[in-house]
């Protein structure tokens, strides 16, 4: 697969081919339903806690007596169904996490950024060269190729300037290639990454078995 690789200047320098085998079928769909399912369950904080009957702080005091009140009986203030009471069944906090092999997530991953390579949504570029922490510069980059909407932008490794300069930016998020998931790469518009980080990429996910 050959893909146009443009310069900071959304000027066409050169092709890169890609040889990426995308794998087909019900299993690779899966790995990748797996590998987004776990990203954003990993992303809740489950700290959500109700207090029972028993840890509720209220009197120990009987409401009113047994019997002659006409009211139903009554034990405890701390009843569930009583304003200020204990929660039934209530939630506790908890961990969401789910464990994925690191073969499935790599298929997963393999999957996705292929299949964006097919519909055209990467954008090659030969170096992320941001000179200044600047909005105004990363946003002319963008908008030299042409970008509108959301965008992903894969630099090979931790850019400040590009960081600072695109973090005022919505529907931006810039990601280093050895940090990029598949809901990265499935979340956005437009995938825009530099050469070397292709190569980083290529290399990664082409270890999945």
């Amino acid at each position: 697969m050959k893909i146009d690789i443009k310069n900071i200047k959304g000027e066409s320098v050169g092709e890169a081919d890609i040889s990426i085998e995308i794998p087909e079928g019900d299993t690779a769909a899966h790995a990748v339903h797996e590998t987004v399912v776990a990203y954003r369950a990993a992303a809740r904080s489950g700290t959500a806690c109700t207090k029972t009957v028993g840890e509720v702080s209220v009197s120990n005091r009987k409401p009113w007596r047994q019997k002659g009140t006409g009211r139903a009986r009554a034990g405890s203030y701390a009843s569930p169904i009583w304003r200020g009471g204990g929660v039934v069944f209530g939630p506790k906090p908890r961990d969401y996490s789910k464990k994925v092999n690191k073969k499935v997530k790599r298929l997963a991953l393999r999957k996705a950024f292929g299949e964006r390579l097919l519909a055209g949504d990467v954008i090659v570029i030969d170096s992320i060269d941001i000179q200044q922490p600047k909005t105004r510069e990363v946003a002319g980059f963008l908008a030299s190729m042409g970008i509108d909407g959301t965008v992903l932008v894969i630099p090979e490794a931790v850019n400040q300037n590009l960081y600072l300069g695109g973090r005022n930016i919505p529907h931006l998020d810039i990601v280093p290639v050895d940090q990029v998931t598949t809901y990265n790469i499935l979340r956005q518009d437009r995938i825009v990454i530099s050469q070397a980080a292709l190569d980083i990429l290529t290399n990664r996910i082409s270890q999945a078995s």
